[in-house]
């Protein structure tokens, strides 16, 4: 299926627009956002969900990366569609978790302050980029560019995974250690 290269272009914008407003407002609820005093006995349960959330979203990853490799279409499909609304509610939830308490502040020390640092910054900027990554390689397979998809895919799969794995990484440095 061929899709007019301004119906792309069109998608492509859109991708573009709701990828900024998901880093304008995760940005502000970091940086600029005062939580209310006592909300957050309301979100205390949220970490333990992202995580969970993201190791679901890292296990949806590998499992549709397997199915394609071995021609199950429909189950890659299926898992890679998984992921996807596994994501947007790992995002709901983190923006919500956000919204009614501040950042917790990591309290390693040592050693272990020169991993969590350079591993957060990667994790926030690929959490970034993986945004409209995601997006356009969804929307490529649903339009049934296929071409397309797999050349951006090759670069949305490792990067994902590596958003997921990281926010596990992050969540047990920040709550378990």
């Amino acid at each position: 299926m061929t899709v007019p290269a301004s119906e792309d272009r069109s998608v492509l914008i859109a991708i573009g627009g709701v990828s900024l407003a998901v880093v304008l407002v995760v940005g502000y609820l970091l940086l600029g956002h005062k939580p209310q005093p006592g909300a957050r006995a309301l979100a205390t349960a949220l970490p333990l969900l992202n995580a969970c959330l993201n190791a679901t979203s890292a296990a949806l990853l590998s499992a549709g990366w397997v199915f394609i490799r071995r021609k199950h279409v429909t189950a890659h499909k299926t898992c890679m569609v998984s992921a996807l609304v596994v994501s947007i509610l790992f995002l709901v939830s983190y923006v919500t978790y956000h919204s009614l308490a501040a950042s917790r502040p990591f309290a390693g020390s040592g050693w272990i302050r020169l991993v969590y640092y350079p591993m957060l910054v990667s994790h926030i900027v690929l959490a970034a980029a993986i945004v409209p990554l995601a997006l356009t390689t969804v929307y490529r397979a649903l339009q049934g560019s296929f071409a397309r998809h797999v050349r951006i895919a090759r670069w949305t799969l490792p990067i994902w995974l590596y958003v997921s794995i990281t926010g596990v990484l992050v969540y047990w440095m920040l709550y378990r250690l």
